[in-house]
């Protein structure tokens, strides 16, 4: 958009306020029973491998391969106590055996009803199973269904009903994620309300960015209600949208309005401070919400349909905090008029607690100002005698900062990802006892493995039956495994199921998957003539989505590299510093990786914290971070950058454009980075370990990125790399588009005349 456009746009914004307003309140108004519901279509699937082992397999036995003889889909287990009579162990089982009924897609039979009747009244314990032809995802939604109909872990009449299996843990994942995120909203809301007053020193200042993330998480409720009903949407897209949301919505209003508050302490008029708040960092929240998009885009390319879902759900909230930010804000800056300025009684809240604070530092008196001070022109001077001394010794600081980034992002060498379910849940949860219950009744893990030969006609595969009865005494003979059932036959396919000795997302069970597909069936194909054979199930399903996940992330890297650099290059007509600007970004990635190896694989903290390492990072933390903490630098760098393209522009100065820069955004950087570390940090406490990674992960690369590299790394390097910052061949900036963000002229070239401070 031209500057008239916006100019335009700004004052008819101001105009029609009130219809902006109320519009927007309709909206959100249509949008908030819809995002109350916006969990009923959502699943707890999405995991699955398109053309991996384990889908076919799982494709087989949705088709009904040997559907009467392979075993149970799902499991319960009873423990009666010893008060409870044979009456009221015969209830527990018809109230588990109606509540199966009723969720529909498994089946209990009335034989083995009445088997587990006879066990549960003459033992008090009894592992049940449940037949199903469903597929992997499907069972787990069904899993989610019976626990809201069982209430696991609760005693009725003496009885107690634990679900068992990888399905129920996902249900029992799902379960507690949707109590964290409700626990974190509500924490996380007056933690920012509380950064924002301190940041503006208004209540009604501070009210606008909480009111426009309000918002968009509400709308994005609603988009992602409607998504669902349409494609496959994993549950865990609330949390991600949520997350994001809440700490973008902000981020986008306190950009523009912190601009308007600028202009109007520096003599403008309302309307036009509102005017060039919304060209200038309107336009950087434009642009910065695209590359945001972009970097979370790059998550698609991975054919992992939750992982896609969570980045169309954070995709999505961040295009609607964009449009909150751009188009309901200013009205609502009009409508309250002067008090989004700095006043009133949170000022003197303020002042009065800094003057508490200052008259307690040594060697320092307080001595009280001439004037009301101006918290949008507090640290200006700071900033700048800051940008100085980093400036002054470059390379030092840029050794210094880098080499503690370094240090911290060393531990992702030995990085090792899994996806373990069962540990994501304390000792004493009724997901962690009915599995360790199921193990101990069943004799190892209550998800089956299956090894799936095709052979092209029923003849050869009975031909095949002694060498598939060797191949079951050798698993028989490793001590990963619990239990081989005897081939069965089913036309031309036969399949052999096992039981593994440990959980079936155990390093154990996993290894045995990997095992199997590399020592025991490789050469056992051509020997017995069978076409291929593969192996399925729960866990062989994760080991595909961990290799998956894992071997996808280079993709992801350069993806979100090369689109970040090109938007850049663009925006800054430049070449060093979109390089240095997706460096830096990995530096952050890689620091945060780092520490989260230290933390939830190490366990340094776990004495500290209460945090409960499992060993490995969870295998979607690193290209959910990877991706929404590139976008978000991407925000800091081009609000940055601008501001000292800006300065650059009239007096062609490097040293002094990086210092004028860096004091006139450092203030607005660090608030919005705080705002969003205290989102993240909120989920840092929630009690699910893979959400707390993901909290803690994002929480601290943002921190860093806020203060090491923004603060330090950036201006040291600009120093170091002087006029080159600025390089741009001629015949590039002919074919490049021109998208000037800020209120400025073309850039002087090094050794031109520049243009003059506007007076």
């Amino acid at each position: 958009m031209s500057e008239l456009q916006v100019r335009n746009l700004a004052a008819w914004l101001a105009r029609h306020r009130i219809v902006v307003l109320v519009t927007w309140l309709a909206l959100i108004a249509v949008s908030l029973p819809l995002a109350a519901s916006q969990t009923d279509k959502l699943t707890a699937g999405g995991f699955d491998v398109p053309g991996s082992e384990s889908a076919a397999v799982a494709a087989r036995l949705a088709d009904g391969l040997a559907a009467d003889s392979r075993g149970p889909a799902a499991g319960a287990v009873l423990v009666a106590e010893p008060t409870a009579d044979s009456a009221a162990r015969r209830s527990a089982i018809a109230r588990l055996a109606d509540a199966v009924d009723l969720v529909g897609g498994l089946e209990f039979s009335d034989d083995a009803r009445r088997r587990a009747e006879a066990a549960l009244i003459r033992r008090g314990k009894v592992l049940v199973g449940f037949d199903s032809n469903l597929p992997q995802d499907e069972l787990t939604d069904r899993a989610v269904d019976l626990r809201e109909r069982v209430d696991p872990g609760a005693s009725v009449t003496g009885v107690s009903t634990y679900l068992t299996g990888q399905h129920a843990a996902w249900a029992g994942v799902q379960e507690l994620s949707k109590e964290d995120l409700a626990q974190a909203e509500v924490t996380g809301f007056p933690i920012i309300a509380v950064i924002l007053l301190v940041v503006f020193g208004s209540a009604a200042a501070a009210s606008l960015p909480l009111a426009l993330g309000f918002g968009s998480v509400i709308v994005t409720g609603a988009i992602i209600f409607a998504l669902s009903r349409q494609m496959e949407m994993s549950v865990f897209v609330t949390n991600m949208a949520s997350m994001i949301g809440i700490g973008v919505a902000v981020d986008y209003s306190l950009f523009i309005l912190a601009r308007y508050r600028e202009e109007v302490s520096a003599g403008k008029g309302a309307d036009e401070a509102r005017a060039i708040a919304l060209e200038t960092s309107g336009r950087t929240v434009l642009f910065s919400g695209t590359a945001v998009i972009i970097s979370l885009a790059g998550l698609w390319m991975v054919d992992n349909q939750a992982l896609r879902s969570m980045a169309l759900g954070a995709m999505v909230v961040v295009a609607v905090s964009m449009l909150t930010a751009v188009i309901l804000l200013p009205a609502l800056i009009r409508l309250l008029g002067g008090r989004v300025m700095a006043g009133g009684i949170v000022l003197r809240a303020l002042t009065a607690a800094e003057r508490a604070v200052v008259s307690r530092l040594p060697g320092r008196r307080w001595a009280a100002p001439q004037s009301a001070p101006d918290p949008d022109r507090v640290g200006g001077d700071f900033w700048h005698r800051w940008t100085a001394r980093v400036m002054q010794r470059p390379l030092r600081a840029l050794l210094l900062a880098g080499g503690v980034m370094l240090l911290l992002a060393s531990p992702i060498v030995v990085m090792e990802t899994g996806n373990a379910a069962l540990a994501q849940f304390p000792t004493d949860h009724d997901v962690r006892i009915g599995s360790e219950l199921a193990a101990e009744l069943g004799g190892g893990s209550p998800d089956p493995g299956y090894i799936v030969a095709e052979f092209g006609s029923a003849a050869k595969a009975r031909a095949a039956g002694l060498a598939l009865a060797e191949l079951r005494r050798r698993l028989r003979s490793d001590q990963a495994v619990a239990s081989v059932a005897k081939p069965i036959f089913d036309r031309d396919v036969a399949l052999v199921a096992y039981q593994s000795a440990g959980p079936g997302d155990s390093d154990r069970s996993l290894d045995l998957v990997e095992r199997l597909r590399t020592e025991y069936l490789p050469d056992l194909a051509p020997a017995i003539g069978a076409r291929s054979i593969e192996v399925g199930g729960e866990t062989a399903r994760m080991f595909d989505v961990n290799a998956q996940i894992s071997g996808s992330m280079w993709k992801i890297v350069a993806f979100i590299l090369a689109f970040s650099f090109l938007v850049l290059m663009v925006m800054l007509r430049s070449i060093l510093l979109p390089l240095k600007a997706v460096l830096m970004n990995l530096l952050s990635i890689s620091a945060a990786y780092g520490v989260l190896v230290a933390i939830f694989q190490w366990g340094v903290l776990d004495s500290l914290l209460g945090f409960d390492s499992l060993g490995a990072i969870d295998t979607l933390n690193p290209p959910l971070i990877l991706a929404v903490v590139f976008g978000l630098s991407m925000d800091y760098e081009v609000f940055l950058l601008s501001r000292i393209r800006e300065r650059y522009a009239v007096h062609a100065d490097n040293q002094r454009a990086v210092a004028e820069g860096l004091a006139s955004s450092a203030r607005t950087i660090t608030s919005a980075a705080a705002i969003m570390s205290a989102v993240f940090g909120v989920f840092a406490l929630t009690g699910v370990p893979s959400i707390k990674e993901l909290g803690v992960g994002n929480a601290i690369a943002v921190g860093l990125d806020a203060t090491l590299v923004r603060l330090v790394l950036v201006p040291a390097a600009m120093r170091l790399m002087g006029d080159w910052n600025w390089w741009l061949p001629t015949w590039l900036d002919r074919l490049l588009p021109h998208i000037d963000l800020e209120r400025s002229p073309p850039p002087v070239a090094p050794g031109a005349e520049p243009t003059p401070d506007p007076v």
